[in-house]
C-alpha cells in the first residue's frame, strides 16, 4: 500500500491520434524514468493503429513500441494525472484546475518516413529528460 506522500508522480501525454508523438513520449517516459513515474497516453481520434514509422523509429534505440494500441482520452485520465502534456489537440483535451499542463508544439509524424520522424523522436527525447529531472 503506498501512502499518498509516497505516490508516484504520473504523466499522460496527448494527441489527437495517440500513434506517434504521445506514444513515442510514453514509451520514452516508460523507460528512461525506470518505473518512477506513472505513464498514460491517449488520443481525442485515436488511430486503429500506431504509426509503424514511429515504432520503427523507436525500435532504432531498443524501444519496442510494437505492441502499442492507441487509446481514446477520457477525462478519468486526466483526473488521475499530475502533469497532462498536449502535443498538438488544442482546443479538444479537457481541462482540469490543479493539473500541470505542457503544450509541446512538435512536427507531426503521421504519414511520414522514418528518416523525418527520427528528429521529432530526438526531440522528444530530449524533452522527457528533462521532464523527468524536474519529477524526479
Amino acid at each position: 500500500m503506498s501512502t499518498e506522500a509516497s505516490k508516484k508522480p504520473s504523466v499522460l501525454f496527448v494527441c489527437i491520434h495517440n500513434a506517434g508523438r504521445s506514444q513515442m513520449a510514453a514509451a520514452f517516459l516508460t523507460t528512461l524514468g525506470e518505473g518512477a513515474i506513472e505513464v498514460r497516453s491517449a488520443g481525442s481520434q485515436p488511430a486503429d493503429k500506431v504509426n509503424p514509422a514511429a515504432v520503427e523509429a523507436m525500435a532504432e534505440l531498443g524501444i519496442d513500441m510494437s505492441a502499442e494500441i492507441p487509446k481514446i482520452l477520457t477525462t478519468e485520465a486526466v483526473k488521475e494525472s499530475d502533469v497532462v502534456i498536449t502535443m498538438g489537440c488544442g482546443d479538444e483535451c479537457p481541462y482540469f484546475p490543479g493539473k500541470r499542463y505542457e503544450d509541446w508544439v512538435l512536427e507531426d509524424p503521421a504519414g511520414q518516413g522514418v528518416a523525418a520522424v527520427r528528429p521529432i523522436r530526438d526531440e522528444i527525447k530530449t524533452r522527457i529528460e528533462a521532464l523527468i529531472a524536474s519529477l524526479t
